[in-house]
């Protein structure tokens, strides 16, 4: 059997969050399921967030509701504080993932918070988990790991720093996010290994955007230094509204390609993930979409790992 990669879908909530027109919920609910048809195991379906700041996620509650009645689909929704992680629960998710940027620039614009003040609520909420007996899961991403296009670069000692501040709450599921896609293969490895360094299996995966067009091979680097979970969105949505120049995630049909290709299975149908662009295009329809494999075809050659 071949070793196995866990893709998270963030498509539905980093994807649609940048989108110039909002989805239908109705429609967003359709290409969900497709999604989890073809295999997806886990969905970044939105984020509780005030409508006035991010209107495309104002329909979370209802999306998230639909999301956990798909068997096997763990669902996976944004808050940035106690109250967002209340009401992600209540509705139903299964993790919620917390942002946490490394970057004081970053951190202000997107959070209103300094850094460190943003960890502090990360262990209001793990308390607060605890105390209801940990009804869902907690995650949490270190945003601009990898380099800010507010604050420039990212001492390495920073994001080593913000990581341990986070362990220390009792968050078993760290990430590392280079929000505005500057990252480098090199850079992906020397920040992956500080940070295990530090902080052990605690460190999870990896969040990657496609902006200087390094994505697939900074996802290629975290391979090879163990990362064996990554988000990608459909079609390569994406964007951060705080991080000026922040473009698309990497693209989930190209990076399921070059796994599968490589031997890695993600147990995703390729075929059937790039079906479920047809859903998200009559959704967004004015709302370009990127990836190499949907525009060149599955070729002869691809063979889906055992």
């Amino acid at each position: 059997m071949s070793e196995h990669v866990m893709i998270c879908e963030v498509g539905p909530r980093d994807g649609l969050q940048m989108a110039k027109s909002r989805m239908e919920t109705g429609a967003k609910c359709d290409w969900i399921a497709a999604l989890a048809k073809a295999g997806v195991k886990e969905i970044e379906v939105g984020s509780f967030v005030p409508a006035k700041l991010i209107p495309q996620m104002a329909d979370t509650e209802s999306v998230v509701r639909f999301a956990k009645e798909i068997p096997g689909l763990v669902v996976v929704a944004l808050a940035p504080n106690l109250r967002g992680a209340q009401a992600a629960v209540a509705a139903g998710a299964h993790r919620v993932s917390i942002p946490v940027s490394v970057s004081e620039g970053h951190s202000r614009a997107n959070l209103n918070r300094a850094p460190d003040e943003q960890v502090a609520v990360v262990g209001q909420i793990v308390e607060w988990m605890e105390s209801a007996g940990n009804p869902a899961e907690i995650e949490v991403a270190c945003s601009t790991a990898f380099g800010c296009s507010i604050d420039g670069v990212v001492p390495e000692r920073e994001v080593v720093r913000i990581a341990a501040a986070l362990a220390e709450t009792g968050v078993e599921q760290i990430g590392l996010a280079d929000t505005v896609g500057y990252a480098n293969p090199a850079q992906i490895k020397s920040v992956v290994r500080a940070v295990r360094r530090e902080i052990g299996p605690a460190l999870r995966g990896l969040h990657l955007h496609d902006t200087m067009g390094l994505g697939l091979a900074n996802a290629l680097a975290g391979l090879e230094v163990g990362i064996r979970d990554f988000d990608a969105a459909l079609a390569g949505l994406g964007g951060c509204p705080f991080a000026p120049g922040a473009s698309g995630n990497i693209v989930t049909e190209d990076l399921v390609f070059m796994l599968e290709s490589m031997g890695f299975g993600t147990g995703i149908d390729l075929a059937a993930l790039i079906a479920a662009r047809r859903l998200l295009h009559e959704g967004l329809p004015a709302e370009p979409m990127h990836g190499q494999v949907a525009k060149a075809g599955i070729p002869r050659t691809y063979r889906q790992a055992a």
